[in-house]
């Protein structure tokens, strides 16, 4: 079960102190628990312990008891004394170091052996952006598939189209669906795109030179060069990048949240969409049995999960900014004034994806569409949008273009005038029944008013689209695609 919501605020205690609402009130375990203490702390235990390993492997006088005593305190991470120790000594890697030491006393020696504060500070930070894009995939492919469904299932339904939030050709609640869905598949293909072109940044030294690794192994250059390739695959990674400074580029984080600020605007469209048909009645978000829309008015249904998707949208939006800055500013080799802000916007942008992501699975588990409204709107604006087959019925019945277009237009001014002027409905077909000069087609009427007549390849396009493009994609996902979501608030 995937879960998201407020999570024991009065047991946790911290009511007097802010806690950010990404965390204590949306997001789900599994995302919260990637950018935890708890995974940072373990990680960088984890990859000085690879360190280590790989050291030896290339022959480095470290032993296997100093390795099995270092794994076997890969949890064991006494946060009080880290506090302390980083308040006194003001640098948050070298008090790990110390409280590692300190529970691996034979090992302690080569702990963090020839390493800078990045080997652990920037790759705990590319396995937890490779993480987090783990979790965010899979939950991107459901609401992918449940939008595959509802296209399907809607595929021929006629609704009004709009341009420029006017009435226009119609097309169907399916096709409209798929405009929603191409975009989404864009979003799941950059995603995939980032995360498979992630690179770890292993063994580089303070600067990225190696020159500390190179003494260790008193200057034999292929040692060095194994021992970033052992250190990386012992990471799960694939690849490292060439070339560092003390830090991996900056770069990559921007290519990173740029992909979810992406998704970020997508979802607003949808959910924006969805607000839109909302007040026009035509289709709903779930509303749950005792749910209050209105503390005033009781009547209400408003679509809260839509909004609550477009107000944390507009901030992943926002978030891609701090990388931008950053990565412009980082003065050769690396400056530190990246990393409070790093602490910020990394987190920020994969937990908001992660509960936009939930809330609109959600939403699109419930969508209820209402046909009758859908067909009475189509009523009020097709009689409009039929005139040009009426013009060309009356064509074949051996009418004159130019005379038809005449009458049209005279008998639409009216008709328009009923519906703008007096509030009444598009009487349009009615005025045209009761005109002798139309006769002629008086039978075909009916036919020519078809809604389906209006639509084009639209059904056509759903089923073609949903084929080739979107099932396909889904095929890795397969496994994954059953898993509900529990949405708390």
């Amino acid at each position: 079960m995937a879960g998201a919501g407020a999570r024991g605020d009065a047991a946790d205690g911290g009511l007097d102190r802010y806690r950010s609402p990404l965390v204590s009130r949306y997001s789900s375990p599994e995302m919260a628990f990637n950018f935890s203490e708890l995974k940072k702390f373990t990680t960088w235990r984890r990859l000085w312990l690879y360190l280590a390993r790989a050291q030896r492997m290339l022959g480095l006088p470290i032993t296997e008891e100093q390795l099995q005593e270092m794994e076997s305190n890969l949890n064991n991470i006494d946060f009080k004394m880290a506090a302390e120790e980083e308040k006194k000594l003001r640098h948050d890697v070298m008090a790990h170091v110390h409280t590692f030491a300190h529970c691996c006393p034979n090992a302690a020696a080569i702990i963090h052996l020839g390493a800078t504060s990045c080997y652990v500070g920037d790759n705990t930070d590319l396995i937890v952006l490779r993480d987090g894009f783990d979790i965010l995939l899979p939950k991107l492919a459901r609401v992918i598939s449940r939008l595959m469904d509802f296209a399907q299932q809607h595929a021929d339904l006629p609704t009004l189209g709009f341009t420029h939030y006017q009435p226009a050709q119609l097309t169907t609640v399916g096709k409209r669906c798929c405009l929603w869905l191409q975009d989404l598949c864009m979003d799941l293909r950059n995603i995939e795109r980032g995360r498979s072109e992630l690179r770890f940044r292993g063994v580089k030294g303070t600067t990225g030179t190696q020159a500390s690794f190179l003494q260790l192994f008193e200057g034999d250059h292929g040692k060095v060069e194994e021992l970033d390739r052992l250190v990386t695959e012992m990471a799960g990674f694939k690849q490292t990048y060439m070339v560092t400074g003390q830090t991996y580029s900056r770069k990559v984080d921007i290519d990173s949240l740029a992909v979810l600020s992406s998704l970020g605007a997508t979802i607003h469209k949808i959910c924006t969409d969805i607000r839109l048909l909302a007040n026009l009645k035509e289709i709903e978000e779930p509303f749950e049995k005792d749910q209050i829309g209105s503390s005033a008015m009781p009547y209400k249904r408003n679509p809260m999960r839509s909004e609550r998707c477009c107000s944390l949208a507009r901030h992943l939006m926002a978030l891609v900014l701090d990388p931008l800055h950053t990565a412009a500013v980082q003065w050769f080799e690396r400056t530190l004034d990246d990393s409070a802000n790093r602490r910020i916007c990394l987190p920020e942008s994969f937990l908001t994806a992660d509960i936009i992501l939930s809330t609109l699975q959600n939403i699109t588990e419930g969508l209820v569409v209402y046909p009758k409204v859908i067909e009475r709107h189509i009523r009020q604006e097709l009689p409009f949008m039929a005139t040009e087959n009426i013009i060309m019925a009356m064509v074949k019945a051996g009418e004159n273009r130019q005379d038809c277009h005449e009458r049209i237009r005279v008998l639409s001014q009216q008709a328009a005038a009923v519906v703008k002027q007096e509030g009444g409905d598009n009487d349009l077909i009615s005025r045209i029944r009761e005109d002798p000069y139309f006769s002629p087609i008086h039978g075909q009427l009916q036919a020519l008013l078809n809604p389906k007549s209006f639509i084009g390849c639209a059904p056509q396009q759903v089923t073609r689209f949903l084929e080739q493009e979107v099932q396909p994609m889904l095929v890795p996902y397969a496994s994954q695609l059953e898993v509900k979501v529990e949405l708390l608030l």
